[in-house]
């Protein structure tokens, strides 16, 4: 009899970039979190960062550095702006970037906001076997990426294959 593995149970951080967010209006940060937990995954930390690059760094490599982490989920600090600063602070961090989580975020993005989702620098990738999903921050950004490409994703279960079966 063969039986269904059991889903991998992941423990997950969720970094909120904004200059102008706090816990009471974390609106995106408070959608990743409740979603992560109804997956059954468990959101170990959580944090609000202003959109510093240093900051920003700072951050994402303490987390990185957790053994006990195995993925991370950034949103804001994506957008074309002259104060976006995410991808300039992760970037660097990276092992292996995913090129193919920016394209897919932005041919789904398409279809909700048209021409506008160029303007998205959403990325994805791998440091320390951590693995690292920076997404724009608007609620309706954060819910396309679950939805349609994390959720599944983060599912160990999810075949021909996923994220999950690779975090440490």
């Amino acid at each position: 009899m063969n039986k269904t593995p059991a889903k991998k149970v992941l423990n997950c951080a969720v970094l909120t970039v904004s200059d102008s967010r706090s816990s009471d209006t974390d609106t995106s940060g408070d959608y990743l979190r409740e979603r992560l937990a109804l997956a059954g995954h468990n959101c170990v930390a959580s944090a609000i960062v202003a959109n510093d690059i240093y900051k920003l760094r700072h951050q994402f490599s303490q987390w990185i550095a957790d053994p006990h982490i195995h993925v991370i989920i950034s949103n804001g600090g994506t957008g074309f702006a002259r104060t976006k600063s995410t991808i300039s602070a992760v970037r660097p961090l990276l092992d292996i970037e995913i090129p193919g989580f920016g394209e897919l975020f932005r041919s789904l993005s398409y279809a909700d906001i048209g021409s506008s989702s160029l303007q998205s620098d959403a990325v994805a990738g791998v440091a320390n076997q951590h693995h690292i999903f920076c997404l724009p921050g608007s609620s309706g950004a954060c819910k396309l990426a679950w939805e349609k490409i994390l959720e599944a994703q983060l599912d160990s279960r999810h075949k021909p294959c996923n994220f999950a079966e690779n975090c440490a």
